[in-house]
C-alpha cells in the first residue's frame, strides 16, 4: 500500500462529501438525535444509561455501513472506479483511502453523540470516556469496512441496502443488546460468539460499568478491530473496475 495514493483518495471522499451535506448530516448529526430520542422515551436516567453503550455502537456501525456501501458502489456504476483503476493505484490504496475519509468522519460522529450523550443526556461512564469512543469509533469502522465488502456483490444500491439484513440486522439482535447472550441457546449463542458487533457490544458494557481495563476488554478490542481489517482486506481481494 502507498500512502500518499491512499491519503490522495480519502481527501478525494472528504472533497465530494463536503459537496454532499445531506450525507454529512446523516453521518454526524443523525447519531445524536437518535440517542436524544432514546433518552427521552426511555424517560430515565438509569435506564437511558444501561442501554445507551450499546447503542453509541449500533447506530455508527449501522449508519456507515449503509453510506459506504452506497458510495462505494456508485462510484463503480458511473464509472469513476474504472478510471481509477486504470491509473497507478492499488486496491488496497483505494479502500484504504476510503477508511481513512470515513474513519476520521467516524471520529468526529463518535465525538458528537458521546458528548450529547454524556453532557446533556446524562450517560454515565464510570470508565474511561476515551476508550468509550476508541470503541464506538472501531464499531463504526467495522461497519464501513463491511459496507465496502459487501459493495462489491451489488449491481445496484437498492441491492447494496438489501445486504442490511444479511449482514447488520442478524448482528443487532444478537449482540446482547435485546437478550443477554448467556440465556440463549446454543445455537444462537454460538452465532453470537463470531459476530464481531457482539464483542462491541460487550466492551461498551463493559467501559460504562468499570473503570478496569481487563484481559476481556482488550480481547474485545482486538477482536473487533481485526474484524475491520480482515474486511477492508476482502474487500480489496473483490474489488473489481465495474459492476457486472
Amino acid at each position: 500500500m502507498n500512502p500518499v495514493l491512499a491519503f490522495a483518495t480519502a481527501r478525494r471522499i472528504l472533497t465530494q462529501l463536503r459537496h454532499d451535506p445531506r450525507t454529512v448530516v446523516m453521518l454526524i448529526i443523525v447519531p445524536s438525535l437518535l440517542m436524544v430520542l432514546l433518552r427521552y422515551v426511555l424517560n430515565s436516567p438509569r435506564l437511558f444509561s444501561a442501554t445507551a453503550p450499546a447503542l453509541l455502537g449500533v447506530f455508527p456501525f449501522l449508519i456507515m455501513f449503509l453510506i459506504t456501501s452506497v458510495t462505494t458502489l456508485r462510484e463503480r456504476t458511473t464509472a469513476t472506479l474504472e478510471r481509477l483503476m486504470t491509473l497507478p493505484i492499488g486496491r488496497l490504496d483505494l479502500l484504504f483511502g476510503y477508511a481513512l475519509a470515513f474513519g476520521g468522519l467516524a471520529v468526529v460522529q463518535v465525538a458528537v453523540a458521546a458528548g450529547v450523550s454524556v453532557t446533556w443526556l446524562g450517560l454515565d461512564v464510570r470508565g474511561s470516556l476515551w476508550l468509550l469512543m476508541l470503541i464506538a469509533v472501531l464499531d463504526a469502522l467495522l461497519g464501513m469496512a463491511l459496507g465496502l465488502f459487501v459493495s462489491a456483490f451489488a449491481r445496484t444500491e437498492f441491492q447494496a441496502i438489501q445486504f442490511m439484513p444479511v449482514f447488520v440486522l442478524p448482528q443487532i439482535l444478537l449482540c446482547g443488546l435485546f437478550v443477554a447472550r448467556a440465556s440463549m441457546g446454543w445455537v444462537l449463542h454460538w452465532l453470537s460468539n463470531v459476530m464481531p458487533l457482539s464483542y462491541a457490544v460487550e466492551a461498551l458494557g463493559r467501559v460504562t460499568t468499570s473503570s478496569t481495563v481487563d484481559i476481556t476488554l482488550v480481547r474485545d478490542l482486538l477482536v473487533v478491530a481485526g474484524c475491520a481489517l480482515l474486511a477492508l482486506v476482502l474487500g480489496a481481494a473483490t474489488l473489481r473496475r465495474r459492476t457486472p
